[in-house]
Order: structure tokens, then sequence, then C-alpha cells
């Protein structure tokens, strides 16, 4: 595989701007953008709430898998992963053998603003959302943080986080197309 081609997956919290810097990214490399949450509403005919509703939320990461496993193009694709989606057993590694990851990091209290404004979040359906969301994020943290690159996107102009996306998807993908036996 060439460098240029790797698919690129960003990861981490919700709120942290994963589909907002994905376009942006995808954008400036020419690749497809991905974002798995939507995909899965688009392929299930279902919002995330009512599957989480109907189905609970086992059923939702078993989508989640799904959409890691095959449900993505092999190359030049960027995907903004949904938020717990790592946190499953096995995805991590998984991804790793698909692409470069990157996982964007903010503060609890950027999240809490960010998500405040957002209310088709199942996980914050609850009648304390910022105890929610402290919870999950102090289940996941130690996760994100072995995902691979963190970028910190609390106040700092979407133009700097993307560039500094991009920088560090080139480094990765040079070593990632290496390992695959591929071209710089």
């Amino acid at each position: 595989m060439n460098a240029a081609d790797v698919n690129l997956y960003l990861v981490g919290f919700m709120g942290t701007g994963k589909s907002t810097v994905g376009r942006a990214v995808a954008h400036r490399l020419g690749f497809l953008a991905v974002d798995s949450d939507h995909e899965i509403e688009r392929l299930t005919g279902k919002t995330i709430a009512e599957i989480f509703a109907s189905e609970g939320e086992p059923a939702f990461r078993e989508r989640e898998r799904e959409f890691v496993v095959g449900g993505h193009p092999a190359a030049r694709t960027l995907v903004a992963c949904g938020g717990g989606l790592v946190v499953q057993p096995g995805i991590l590694e998984m991804l790793k053998t698909k692409g470069v990851i990157i996982c964007l990091h903010a503060s609890i209290e950027t999240i809490l603003e960010r998500t405040s404004r957002n209310r088709h979040r199942p996980l914050l359906e609850v009648a304390d959302p910022e105890a929610r969301i402290r919870t999950l994020y102090a289940e996941r943290e130690a996760i994100y943080k072995r995902t691979g690159t963190v970028i910190l996107t609390d106040s700092r102009p979407l133009n700097d986080i993307v560039a500094h996306v991009i920088r560090s998807w080139r480094r990765e993908a040079a070593d990632f197309a290496r390992r695959a036996g591929g071209t710089v």
C-alpha cells in the first residue's frame, strides 16, 4: 500500500470534534469522509437512539464491530469513529491493522459545552448528563491514550487542528506503509 492511501481513523470521546475535524481533513486529503455512527444509521434505517431503545447498546456495539470489519473502503478513507467504538475488546487492535489512528482529546468542560448543544446522544439521555460524561470519560480515558497520537482540540482554531492531524497522519502513514511492505 502507498502511504498516501492509508486510511485515517479519528477516535476519542464524544464532543472532541471527530466529525467536524474529520470532514475538513478528508477534504484536504481528497479522502472519502465516513462517520461510523452515520453509516450505521444509514444501513439500519434507524437513528442510534432508536437502535439503543429498541435493541440495546450491545446490538449497537455489534454493528460498530461489523462496520470496522468491512463496512468501509480499505484505502483513502477517513473514518470518524463513534466515541465508544475503540472501547470494545479487540477493536483498537483491529483498527491498527487497517490504518493510522489519531485520538482527538478535549477537556471535560469543553465536552460538556459541546455536547449540551446536541440532544441526539443516547448515552446522555439520563437525569444527570454531566455525571454520565464524567463517568464514561473516566472509564475510557486510559483506552483513548493507548490509541496512538493524541491531539488536543480545546480552544484551537479548526485549521490548526486539521494541520496537526494531517502532519501526524503523514508521518504515521509512512510507517504503516513500510510495515505493510508498501511504498512511502
